[in-house]
């Protein structure tokens, strides 16, 4: 009997064990609702700061690092030597890229060189012309007036009978002929300084002509020698050594990447509060939300991607359906950001325009100039070398 107690207590505190372990069914229940009031409270705290207290602001995860993409190619034909820049290297403004054979841009320049030696010793020839008819238009006018004084005289002695009337016709023929010639070296005269009046050997059309072809000459022979117009990082490469190339050939490309910026893909219903000018924030995927671009923006494309597609819809000739269509929204990137965590052109962000002051444009700002080269294509060594040729043939 006392076993069987044992036994049956055993039993019943191992039945009863469970039954303690789930615990108060109204405990559980209170703590239920407790969890369920912070999940409310916290939601409505959510909503209070998210649709109330929080800046308005439109977002977009349609966006992509966009930048420009500047070509290089061939202005003139050659045969390529040496490349200095290789994809994915970075380049600055003015360093050599790409040296074509310059021999037979060295022959061209040599005999524009010769051709403006000749042009400038025949301007010379030219004025001495003119001295040389200045000249003989003295003779001619001497040579007139001895005859005049000739016939004068022997007019006089022919109405004295102390010369025949053959003597005097002569003497008048004389007359006739100087003046004639005294005409003929007028007219040489007139000529000749036509060639050269008003201008110097190095104004003269002929010398202009020679430089002019001399300079085309040097820029032909400069094109050989092709160099970075801006700083960037090298892509496309597709050049090789050794390759004939054509005029007009692309050659590699440069990619400034401190000038990128994001074209974000809103739709066309986010758009009525963007204005130009908005702050923006970019988060790139490439680096995750630990980094933070901040930007603004600087412009609205003129149309949807969709109306300027290859084959742009034509909604009015058959069925239609309506689709939310996207408009670009571009937004310019601080390029101290851009050194510090350097982003690649097509990579894929999240953008967020703040739309909280409205007081910019809505239309396009102004255009302004991108880049600003060299505009002086001059080149000094050309120019001494002009001036040296011309004071050499002088």
């Amino acid at each position: 009997m006392n076993d069987m107690t044992v036994k049956d207590r055993d039993m019943t505190a191992r039945t009863a064990a469970p039954g303690q372990q789930r615990g108060n069914p109204a405990l559980r229940k209170r703590l239920l609702l407790i969890l369920g009031v912070v999940v409310l409270i916290g939601a409505i705290v959510w909503a209070v700061f998210h649709f109330l207290l929080a800046a308005p602001q439109e977002e977009t995860d349609d966006a992509y690092v966009a930048g420009d993409v500047v070509a290089i190619t061939a202005r003139d034909p050659g045969n390529v030597l040496r490349l200095h820049a290789d994809n994915t290297q970075s380049v600055t403004a003015g360093q050599p890229l790409i040296d074509l054979d310059p021999l037979t841009a060295d022959v061209n320049l040599a005999a524009a060189e010769a051709d403006l030696a000749r042009a400038v010793r025949s301007t010379r020839a030219d004025f001495s012309r003119v001295n040389e008819s200045g000249a003989a238009l003295g003779q001619a006018r001497a040579q007139l007036a001895a005859a005049q004084a000739d016939y004068t005289r022997r007019r006089g002695a022919a109405a004295e009978g102390a010369v025949s009337g053959e003597e005097l016709a002569h003497a008048a023929d004389q007359v006739t002929v100087a003046r004639a010639a005294l005409r003929l070296a007028e007219s040489q005269q007139a000529q000749t300084r036509s060639t050269v009046s008003g201008t110097s050997v190095s104004t003269n059309p002929a010398v202009m002509t020679a430089i002019a072809a001399y300079r085309r000459a040097a820029i032909a022979r400069s094109h050989m020698h092709v160099t970075a117009p801006i700083d960037g990082v090298i892509a496309q490469r597709t050049v090789q050594v050794g390759q004939q190339i054509a005029a007009g050939a692309p050659l590699m490309a440069i990619v400034p990447m401190t000038r990128l910026w994001v074209d974000a893909n809103f739709r066309e219903t986010q758009l009525k509060d963007v204005r130009i000018g908005q702050p923006a924030t970019v988060v790139a995927d490439m680096y995750g939300d630990d980094v933070v671009y901040h930007g603004r923006v600087v412009g609205l494309a003129a149309g949807s991607g969709n109306a300027f597609a290859l084959l742009p819809p034509q909604n009015a000739s058959g069925n239609w359906i309506k689709i939310v269509q996207r408009v670009p929204v571009r937004i310019a990137l601080d390029p101290q950001e851009l050194m510090a965590n350097p982003l690649r052109v097509g990579l894929s962000v999240a953008a967020t325009v703040d739309t909280s002051t409205r007081s910019g444009p809505r239309l396009a700002s102004p255009a302004t100039t991108p880049y600003r080269g060299n505009t002086d294509t001059s080149d000094p060594e050309v120019e001494a070398r002009i001036r040296q040729i011309i004071a050499a043939n002088r």
